[in-house]
């Protein structure tokens, strides 16, 4: 019988035929390094973020928190938390996610059972790099309403919908006054522009939209 060891993990690793309980153990094995690893069915795909996706990333999570400041929104953050089912045999990290209308729902708990609690009410997929597993229908198994995903050039938002699919749409689901390609122009800054010329035009323009 032949024993599967673990692929190296440098910025990239793909393999095949791999079980459930080898998911688990490279997701020990990660432990709390900043490395995504997606499971789909047999497909295991390990990817250190270069730097133009952790920029895009950070660049977004700081507007969310922005938004939500600005309109009193209550959100929890929780980064990028490994959510899977067994039952569907996925599972994946968000590069950021968050608790919107969910809220009250996880701030009592430090585990997140998708079993228990619902899944984050808002994820950000940052796809600049070629990837071998579709994380879309990951997260629609997942029941994720809401992603923000960026492919290197622009943001899009997606909304799942009834059948299971994404759809693109103008408005955030749990922002529904915002607009979100209007988010490209501030993340079009860098480079050029540091983080904190940016976010301070950002929070400008948040307060002066309806």
């Amino acid at each position: 019988m032949t024993t599967k060891t673990f692929p190296a993990i440098d910025n990239y690793a793909y393999m095949q035929d791999v079980s459930w309980g080898f998911y688990d153990a490279v997701l020990r094995e990660v432990g709390d390094r900043p490395i995504r690893v997606t499971y789909d069915r047999g497909r295991i795909e390990i990817m250190s973020p270069l730097p133009k996706h952790e920029k895009a990333s950070q660049l977004l999570n700081s507007m969310v928190f922005v938004l939500a400041e600005e309109r009193d929104i209550p959100i929890s953050s929780y980064g990028s938390t490994t959510f899977r089912r067994q039952g569907t045999d996925r599972g994946l990290e968000p590069d950021k996610c968050f608790y919107v209308q969910n809220v009250d729902r996880v701030d009592q708990t430090d585990k997140l059972d998708l079993d228990v609690v619902p899944p984050p009410d808002l994820a950000i997929e940052i796809d600049v790099t070629h990837r071998s597993i579709d994380r879309l229908p990951i997260y629609a198994t997942l029941g994720v309403p809401e992603l923000w995903r960026h492919d290197g050039s622009a943001l899009a938002a997606l909304s799942l919908g009834d059948a299971g699919q994404y759809h693109p749409v103008e408005f955030s689901v749990a922002f529904p006054f915002l607009r979100v390609a209007e988010l490209n122009r501030f993340l079009a800054m860098w480079p050029g522009a540091n983080d904190s010329t940016i976010m301070k035009a950002f929070r400008a323009w948040v307060r002066t939209i309806g």
